[in-house]
């Protein structure tokens, strides 16, 4: 194998491994109530992740944008919340449990607005979220440590190679409490299983015994 197709593989390979892997944007109109309810936009993360949510909120009169940052724990950690915010606002925060984290909007009416002026009403909100190893900011890594092109690059890799393997370590560990939910399933199973043929068994022998003192008792039987 060739020198030149060696160097390709591992710039593909390393191409591959640099593609971002947990950078989500979207982009939609958040139509504005008196009482509005929360519209949720939700992404995974393990525990320790730095999340860089980055939030453009478009121009509209008598309206208030408010955000929340919460996560799908049992105990709906609010990790953020911020009322009024206008064109881009940058929010970072870390994950505390596995699950997901959510960005909320509300789109609050101010002032009085009639109810067909109201329905009309939206801002336009342009949503970037930043998970684990896109959210770390390299450039600023590179000037405060004097780094060169080449070493960003390598740090860079370096995040993403983490990523992956606390990925592969997260699923591995799921595999194994999924295997020992189904051996306890199966076990469990198993067990009621022993228990309904033992309780067949001796509601047969006992309707036997039953009916064979009854046949005395009525002299049917010997």
């Amino acid at each position: 194998m060739s020198r030149s197709l060696i160097s390709s593989i591992l710039l593909t390979f390393a191409l591959i491994l640099l593609t971002p892997l947990s950078t989500y944007a979207i982009k939609f109109n958040l139509q504005a109530y008196r009482y509005p309810p929360a519209k949720c936009i939700w992404n995974a993360a393990h525990p320790n992740s730095l999340v860089i949510v980055t939030a453009n909120v478009g121009p509209g009169e008598n309206q208030r944008v408010d955000i929340e940052i919460i996560d799908s724990s049992p105990k709906k950690n609010v990790y953020l919340s911020k009322k009024g915010i206008k064109a881009e606002s940058r929010l970072a925060i870390t994950a505390h449990s596995e699950g997901e984290v959510g960005v909320c909007f509300r789109n609050w009416v101010e002032g009085d607005v009639s109810q067909d002026k109201m329905s009309k009403m939206s801002r336009v909100i342009d949503l970037d979220v930043d998970i684990g190893a896109d959210a770390v900011d390299y450039n600023a890594i590179a000037n405060q440590e004097s780094l060169s092109g080449l070493e960003t690059e390598m740090r860079k890799l370096e995040g993403v190679v983490k990523e992956i393997v606390d990925e592969m370590n997260y699923l591995k560990k799921r595999e194994e409490r999924f295997s020992s939910t189904n051996v306890s399933t199966n076990q469990r199973v198993q067990n009621f299983a022993w228990f309904t043929l033992i309780a067949l068994t001796g509601l047969g022998a006992w309707q036997i015994l039953h009916l064979r003192s009854f046949f005395k008792r009525k002299y049917l039987i010997d």
